[in-house]
């Protein structure tokens, strides 16, 4: 068996036997070792990867190449953290009574299918392999978000299935589109869908259902990303799910579909002249942040105001892929990891930290700093990692991000500025009496994993101050092969 294909065994292989296992003492640790076992797969595939050159994989139906396999590696490593962090953090929710022993079993099993549809996902060749795991995946979190079974997690489950639905049935027409549009250049060889094919005849695609198609694919994969104005399901299954469904769900499932688009984008280049798919997503990206960015100062609930974070970090990463360019798309290459590392530490200080609290409400977690400094500081330290203050990773990207547009699209830095700045005196004047404040907490009856929150950070302090050369390279073919 090949890297490859343990890669995608193990979280599926897992899932199944955790469905039948999951409520036994020790599926925690099976959780726990399946994750790593998918993280060290991924890891020996892209140094494979990258020292030999994309490969394909079960005919043509799977593609591994410099821009993937970034994001796998990503993914597995966030999927480790996260299982880590959810062993205490799922048994303190059993001893509050929130969760029951087959609602836990659920959630492992559900846990390990999402990452085989998000690795699946992210490494198929075949464009409509591809929206049929982004369709599994949005089944999978739907039972996550509800997990708790109370009125207000079913109600985000159900509008998170709807509005996901809808955007998923714009895409698959845009999917439709695309196929028509390179089956008249390809013919009726069965390659019309693969997109390593379709790549070498982008040129030649009829230009005016390319621009239907990636309009409904825009729309489509863009209601998962998080996109204004179809964000609206996000802030909800945030809030009201698990918190590791909330890194989850931040860390990977919005980068998964992003790269759906991006891959469409690349077709879409080829065929429409004008930068007509760049300047689409340089219209979506701005009006994402300044949405997001405007209403973070009226949430009341810590894990909706980190959601509406994360929506304002998706617009501007579509914005700098949709400026394109060398500087713009490593940047948002960049960007995409910052905020994957650090949102998803951000949820694990704030798990533990609504915990303690025994609540989610703003004004009622304070004095995090007195009560555990560990996660305290934690807290603080990802706020301020996101919101980009140096030396962290987010800066650099962002710096980056802000002075490409300067030079080529003048007229958006302002809302750039604008925008970021609203959103840092929004979280930062939240999130302070919170770590600082006067509290009476109590303690909880599990000691919180904190390593996952460290690890993270540490990456993003390191990336901030120093980007290793091989992984500059890395960056450098992934942003070359979007143009």
């Amino acid at each position: 068996m090949d890297l490859f294909t343990l890669m995608l065994a193990i979280p599926l292989i897992s899932g199944l036997l955790l469905t039948v296992v999951g409520e036994r003492a020790w599926a925690p640790n099976l959780n726990i070792i399946a994750s790593l076992g998918t993280f060290l797969a991924s890891a020996l595939l892209t140094y494979e990867i990258v020292a030999t050159g994309p490969r394909m994989a079960f005919g043509e139906q799977f593609f591994i190449d410099s821009l993937n396999v970034f994001l796998v590696t990503l993914t597995a490593f966030v999927g480790l953290t996260t299982s880590i962090f959810s062993g205490p953090y799922m048994r303190n929710e059993y001893e509050h009574g929130r969760l029951s022993v087959p609602r836990l079993r659920l959630y492992k099993s559900m846990f390990q299918l999402f990452m085989f549809t998000m690795l699946v996902a992210l490494t198929t060749n075949n464009l409509g392999i591809l929206w049929v795991t982004m369709e599994a995946a949005t089944l999978t979190t739907v039972l996550l978000v509800s997990l708790y079974r109370t009125a207000a997690s079913l109600e985000a489950a159900w509008k998170y299935f709807i509005l996901c639905g809808v955007g998923i049935a714009q895409a698959l027409f845009g999917t439709i589109l695309l196929y028509f549009a390179a089956e008249r250049v390809l013919g009726e060889s069965g390659n019309s869908l693969l997109w390593t094919h379709l790549v070498q005849v982008k040129g030649q695609l009829e230009p005016t259902i390319m621009v239907l198609s990636f309009i409904f694919l825009l729309v489509g994969y863009g209601t998962k990303v998080g996109l204004a104005p179809l964000h609206n399901w996000l802030p909800d299954a945030h809030a009201e799910g698990p918190t590791p469904v909330s890194a989850v769900l931040s860390g990977l499932l919005l980068n998964v579909a992003l790269y759906a688009i991006l891959r469409c984008k690349v077709l879409a280049d080829g065929a429409i002249p004008d930068n007509f798919a760049g300047n689409l997503m340089m219209g979506f990206g701005l009006l994402t942040l300044a949405t997001a960015a405007f209403a973070l100062s009226r949430q009341k609930d810590i894990k909706r105001m980190f959601a509406y974070s994360s929506i304002e970090h998706m617009g501007i990463i579509t914005f700098a892929f949709g400026m394109g360019g060398p500087v713009a798309n490593f940047a948002g290459l960049l960007h995409m990891t910052m905020h994957s590392l650090t949102k998803s530490a951000i949820f694990f200080a704030v798990g533990h930290a609504t915990q303690k609290a025994g609540t989610q409400l703003i004004e009622d977690i304070r004095g995090l700093i007195r009560i555990n400094p560990v996660i305290g500081w934690g807290l603080m330290l990802g706020t301020l990692a996101i919101l980009g203050m140096p030396p962290f990773g987010v800066f650099a990207s962002e710096f980056m991000i802000l002075t490409n547009a300067m030079k080529y699209y003048a007229w958006a830095t302002p809302i750039l500025l604008v925008s970021l700045g609203v959103a840092f005196a929004a979280i930062f004047g939240k999130v302070q009496p919170m770590v600082f404040g006067e509290t009476h907490a109590r303690p909880l009856p599990h000691a919180p994993a904190i390593t996952p929150v460290f690890v993270h950070l540490a990456l993003v302090l390191m990336l901030g101050l120093y980007i290793p050369p091989y992984l500059t390279n890395w960056f450098h073919q992934a942003a070359k092969m979007m143009g």
